[in-house]
């Protein structure tokens, strides 16, 4: 969504004109063709910028004048939704290996590779499902139990571990204790962000990138920056955890690419880091809303966040790329987190005031065949 409102933005400025018109100039129709290229199906918030699109094309094609009204619309709702960094929801359209079938009651129903799984999301709050003869086809349910936690229960023969693919990269799908499988898929338009950003720097520098994994988990942004050309540190406080990341690095092929793996506790590995004077270019973080580091140590978001990203500041590099958060159990809106951004990042870094920008956007899955996308958690950027 926000590189609908970019090339948009991309657009005004390709125009020349004076207080009685704006002349369309030839080398608009590339970049036109590629805004009508988008999907504008998704969202009521981008009917008027349809419209708008439409009579573009029919002024160009009929060598008429571009209205100022439509210009200043056109700018002012970039300036809200983009420059601003206001909410707007991300999905990816590419993930071929998993699609989001279904949802209703609490419950969705998601095809990972070969096999369709059944399990709970609390934002699915409506009961009526779709397609009811799909749910018929599920190999596995989670099933909460009363009393905390839950179950898997196995409708149909399924392996143990099986792996699945978004583009290039590769991963392997467990099925888990607490209903998770080690991946999630929301978070694939992130990794296509780190991606286009890493190979965009690396050609401008002809120089190493190092990317900061914080609360990595199994790695899915430590393999997108890896895949990238990057150098990654990848820090979590889970043996187990750290332990798939490698084997997700080997799966897409990248074990050959410089990735350190560390089982810790994210704010101690922080400050030990700051230490020794070392310095990274891009930071990502995943923090849980509650947890508990390798040695016991706690770990509360409303609590820590604040610290950690002000200790953090001190990580980045003379010529930083992006510092991403994302957000998902916690009681803190993405206003706050870019709130946090804001505070830490202007006392920290006020040299790059006038580059920097910050965008909070929902993430989410948009489920097959419909106009329901499934909220999955908020992203906040600060980038250059």
């Amino acid at each position: 969504s926000s590189k609908k409102l970019e090339y948009i933005c991309m657009l005004l400025n390709s125009i020349k004109g004076n207080k009685e018109g704006i002349t369309i100039s030839k080398n608009i129709l590339t970049m036109l063709d590629i805004i009508w290229k988008f999907d504008f199906e998704n969202t009521k918030k981008y009917a008027k910028i349809y419209t708008i699109i439409i009579r573009l094309r029919k002024l160009i094609n009929s060598r008429f004048l571009f209205k100022l009204n439509d210009m200043n619309f056109i700018y002012y709702t970039y300036k809200k939704f983009y420059d601003k960094g206001e909410y707007l929801m991300l999905y990816s359209k590419d993930f071929k290996d998993y699609e989001l079938l279904d949802m209703a009651d609490g419950q969705k129903l998601e095809k990972w590779g070969e096999y369709i799984l059944i399990r709970p999301d609390p934002q699915i709050v409506w009961k009526e499902k779709q397609k009811p003869e799909l749910w018929k086809k599920a190999h596995a349910k989670y099933v909460r139990s009363s009393t905390g936690g839950g179950h898997w229960e196995m409708l149909k023969g399924i392996n143990h571990d099986w792996k699945i693919k978004y583009k290039d990269l590769s991963f392997n799908i467990k099925p888990m204790g607490f209903k998770h499988t080690g991946l999630f898929p929301e978070h694939a338009v992130n990794w296509d962000l780190m991606i286009e950003k890493i190979q965009t720097e690396k050609k401008k520098r002809n120089t190493d990138i190092k990317v900061l994994n914080l609360f990595a988990y199994t790695g899915g942004a430590t393999v997108a920056c890896a895949y990238a050309g990057a150098s990654c540190c990848h820090v979590d406080s889970s043996k187990g955890m750290v332990a798939w990341a490698k084997e997700n690095i080997a799966s897409s092929g990248l074990k050959d690419r410089p990735v350190r793996f560390i089982v810790d506790d994210v704010v101690k590995f922080v400050k030990r880091e700051i230490r020794r004077n070392n310095k990274y270019d891009v930071i990502i973080m995943d923090p849980p809303s509650y947890g508990r580091g390798a040695n016991g140590e706690v770990w509360s978001i409303e609590k820590d966040l604040y610290d950690l990203v002000n200790l953090c500041a001190d990580l980045l590099s003379d010529k930083p790329i992006l510092f991403a958060i994302n957000t998902y159990t916690g009681g803190l809106s993405g206003t706050v987190i870019s709130n946090v951004l804001e505070v830490v990042m202007n006392k920290k870094r006020p040299d790059l005031l006038k580059k920097a920008k910050i965008v909070t956007n929902e993430i989410g899955i948009k489920m097959k065949d419909s106009n329901l996308v499934l909220p999955c958690g908020i992203t906040t950027k600060w980038e250059i």
